[in-house]
């Protein structure tokens, strides 16, 4: 199995065509990093990384997207690096870290997590906020109206399940249902807004103020968030440059290098500029059960084979809703390569005292201890054989 710091020999060794297609997209700068193992931090090293040799003289690798700017430097020795861990997360005086190294780390506790003794979620009728439209409910969720909002049309999808682990298909295309039904009525609710995203994040490491599982969505107006009107513009720009389409030229060069699958018959890729750890991307036409079947399948993989025990997703979509005025839409806007992209990040183990961004990762670029072919190496044959464990355990 290669490993990332082999990508460069690997894009060199391509057909001319595949490489100019991978360099037009992508920028490779490696480089050679070396320090000195003082004789009283041999020990300490050999146990932590195995090897003083690897640590003296280190190979680093920063990709960048040259159309979105996203980028990521990736080292292997970083995903050695010991962390602290805690198996007590109720207060700070509960704490008590130790060390091991991270790649020892596996992301989901042993036992699932427990409810809170005040589960503000549990009872959602009696203990949230509606839509002046009203609720909408699903087999596994429902809808309520956000307490405290990022937009104007603005909801919460509260599931069933308190553990945002446990979850399978059904719950997943039943999530995406429920959340189209409430966009149609937020839509009659206020016509300008037209811009839909969903989001979830998968446990408190994840980003959730509230244990319970839940999702969240919105319909904007104006235009759409930011992050997607980058990667609108990029495509655009792309395709008048080079007359191609973005999307299928980023899934290509992902392929050709080795870093794209499928999954419930729809394309998907180990993304190399990564946001994070195990940025992958299920690439789908519509918001619909075919996305939500590959979203949850390789979600079941990462968390069940890759030890991802905290995440975020969000499904990036051009406007939901198309009849607002020329005005409202925008003479611009340009959408027509656009595809329906499920986007799914690691957040690190509930369990790690430290968080898993840094300054880098806000001001420059994004620091990824986790190797793309290996993370593959797993959801290649998982997500193809079509065998993905669909129980919510």
């Amino acid at each position: 199995m290669p490993l990332i710091t082999d990508l460069p020999n690997i894009v060199a060794n391509l057909p001319s065509y595949k490489r100019a297609r991978f360099e037009r997209l992508m920028r490779l700068d490696a480089s050679q990093g070396e320090c000195v193992i003082p004789d009283s931090m041999r020990e300490w090293t050999l146990k932590h990384f195995g090897s003083i040799e690897a640590v003296q003289h280190q190979n680093i690798l920063r990709i960048t997207n040259v159309w979105t700017w996203e980028g990521a430097v990736y080292n292997p020795i970083r995903g050695m690096r010991p962390v602290e861990m805690t198996t007590r997360l109720r207060s700070r005086n509960d704490r008590r870290p130790t060390m091991v190294p991270q790649s020892s780390v596996v992301g989901r506790p042993s036992s699932p997590p427990s409810p809170p003794p005040e589960d503000v979620f549990a009872e959602p009728l009696k203990t949230t906020a509606a839509d002046v439209f009203g609720r909408v409910q699903g087999q596994y969720c429902i809808s309520t109206g956000n307490i405290a909002r990022w937009e104007g049309q603005h909801a919460v999808l509260i599931f069933n399940e308190f553990d945002p682990l446990k979850f399978t298909r059904a719950h997943l295309r039943d999530y995406f249902r429920t959340s189209l039904e409430w966009a149609q009525l937020a839509h009659a609710q206020e016509p300008r807004a037209r811009y839909f995203i969903w989001t979830w994040n998968g446990g408190v490491k994840g980003g959730a103020s509230i244990p319970h599982a839940h999702a969240q969505m919105a319909l904007a107006q104006g235009m759409h968030y930011g992050r997607i009107e980058q990667l609108r513009h990029a495509a655009v720009a792309y395709r008048a440059q080079h007359g191609s389409n973005y999307f299928e030229d980023i899934v290509a060069a992902h392929a050709d290098v080795g870093l794209a699958f499928e999954v419930a018959g729809l394309p998907a890729l180990a993304y190399l500029p990564a946001l994070r750890a195990k940025d992958t991307w299920v690439i789908g036409r519509a918001f619909d059960e075919q996305l939500a079947d590959g979203l949850c399948d390789v979600l079941r993989v990462l968390i069940d084979q890759a030890n991802m025990g905290a995440f975020n997703v969000a499904v990036l979509m051009p406007p939901l809703f198309a009849d607002a005025s020329v005005a409202d839409y925008g003479a611009d806007e340009d959408w027509s390569d656009f595809p329906v992209i499920a986007r799914i990040v690691d957040r690190g183990s509930p369990a790690m005292l430290s968080s898993d961004i840094g300054a880098l990762d806000i001001f420059a670029h994004q620091v990824n201890p986790v190797d793309p072919f290996g993370l593959v190496e797993i959801l290649r044959p998982a997500c193809a054989d079509g065998k993905v464990s669909q129980t919510s355990s």
